[in-house]
This record gives structure tokens, C-alpha cells and sequence, in this order.
């Protein structure tokens, strides 16, 4: 862990490493149709710029093992650390996120990383029902030690304090207009992207959780405050959680009036 060195080790070493790399390209459809024109082949791309890199390990532990010098009978007690590891923490500005870890594996890896979602299965189960062996998947995305991690932008992200009121909190009078027009062609529509639909019953609900919406009015407007007239467009009641797969209506800027 960043903030605190202190390390995990695992018992074993994975038996596996897959990284998946995503890059910042998106189509860019509108809610008409496609923005093509006859003939062309592919949609039309929005570079975002960016990207995610994402980890995936899969980690075996057995307190039962032959020769080992592990005393506990319950497995959970060897992964518990790296379950806390995807809960959000307070850091020193009072902004709640996972803790920045550091994938260390001998000399050929040294990655900085956040945990996005854990999975577990548990086997090999006492009479008490305590289990001793654990299958353990671990997804990580790499942060950008250049950039504060938390920021979009220059912005500082959105978090749940400064949102407690989502009602009040966009329609403030000087950033919107009363209402907005109905939607017409010059407006897009982006699905939103994220860890994708959890699969494993036992995948953390960040798993499903997707972007958020000061990142996209960023890739969008390069203004991460305009994230209110997304929520507002969209009817969100929440717009700290955006599952991934939901489909957003993308206003052009000139509903604000007088904006380009």
C-alpha cells in the first residue's frame, strides 16, 4: 500500500497475470442515428485521450498445505487484507477512494495500481464451516503516478458529501438554463463504460459501476463542472453512480446559451 508501505504477500505465486489494455476511443453515435454519412464503413471515433490498463490475478490460498507454517485454520483471515483493499478510505483531503497499492512481483513488475473488485471461492470447509483453501481474483486498473489520481481534468472529482442533495445541487439558476430543449440531432448519445456487469456472485458491486460524470463532461465539454448539465439532461437522481451499459443523452453546449 501506497500511503502506508505496508505489504501483502500472497502465500503462492499466480498461476497467471493477464493485463487487458483499453484505449481512449470511443464511437460517436447521436440519438438520430449514426453520425455517418452513406457509404462509410466504421462510426465515427471521439478520441478521449487516456486509456485503462487493467490486471487480473488469480491467487490460490490453503492454510492446510503440507509443510506450512501458517497457524490459522480460516483462510479468510489470509485474504481479508486484500478485500479492504477495494473499500474506499478517507485520504488526506477528506476525499473517499480505494488506497493506491503497488503490484510488486521480483524485479520484472512494479506497477501502481488501484483494486477495482475482488472475487473469492472458498473450498475444502471444516465441519464448523470454516473454509481453508481460497481461489482469489484480483482486478486492477494502473493509476498515473504523473497525475493525481483522484482528478479529472485539473477538477477535483465528484464525492458524495458535495452531493448529498442532488436536487438542489443542479438546478442552481447560474449554472443552467430553467429548462433545457428537447433533444435534436446535434445531440449524442454515450453508453456509459465501466468494470462491465458483475458475473461471479461473489464480484464486488464496483465490478458494475461504470464512469463518472464529471470524467465524461470533461471528455466531452473539457469543462469537468458541466457534470450538472449531464444530470440534468439525463434525469439522474444519482450522478455519482452511473452503471455501465446505461445510455446518456449529450446536449451540445449551445442549450446554455451564449456558450460555443
Amino acid at each position: 500500500m501506497e500511503e502506508t508501505n505496508e505489504r501483502l504477500r500472497c502465500l503462492l505465486n499466480p498461476e497467471t497475470l493477464v493485463i487487458r489494455r483499453t484505449a481512449g476511443v470511443r464511437s460517436h453515435p447521436a440519438i438520430s442515428g449514426q453520425l455517418t454519412r452513406t457509404g462509410l464503413a466504421e462510426d465515427p471515433l471521439l478520441y478521449t485521450g487516456g486509456g485503462r490498463t487493467e490486471l487480473q490475478l488469480d491467487l490460490l490460498f490453503d492454510v492446510a498445505l503440507a509443510g506450512s507454517s501458517i497457524t490459522t485454520e480460516d483462510v479468510r483471515e489470509l485474504t481479508a487484507p486484500l478485500w479492504r483493499l477495494a473499500e474506499n478510505t478517507a485520504d488526506a483531503s477528506g476525499q473517499r477512494r480505494p488506497p493506491q497499492v503497488r503490484f510488486l512481483w521480483g524485479k520484472a513488475w512494479d506497477i501502481p495500481a488501484v483494486v477495482v473488485a475482488v472475487a473469492e471461492q472458498f473450498e475444502q470447509f471444516l465441519p464448523s464451516g470454516i473454509p481453508q483453501r481460497s481461489w482469489l481474483r484480483l482486478r486492477l486498473w494502473r493509476v498515473d503516478e504523473a497525475a493525481e489520481p483522484s482528478a479529472v481534468g485539473g477538477q477535483p472529482p465528484l464525492v458524495s458529501d458535495q452531493l448529498a442533495v442532488v436536487s438542489e445541487t443542479i438546478s442552481l439558476a447560474e449554472t443552467l438554463p430553467e429548462e433545457l430543449p428537447a433533444p435534436a440531432e446535434d445531440w449524442s448519445v454515450h453508453e456509459v463504460v465501466g468494470g462491465g456487469a458483475a458475473t461471479e456472485t461473489a464480484e464486488t458491486e464496483a465490478a458494475a459501476v461504470g464512469e463518472r460524470l464529471d470524467q465524461l463532461a470533461y471528455d466531452y465539454y473539457g469543462d469537468a463542472a458541466l457534470w450538472r448539465l449531464l444530470a440534468v439532461a439525463n434525469d439522474l437522481a444519482d450522478p455519482l453512480r452511473l452503471a455501465a451499459g446505461t445510455l446518456l443523452r449529450i446536449p451540445p453546449l449551445t442549450v446554455l446559451g451564449g456558450r460555443p
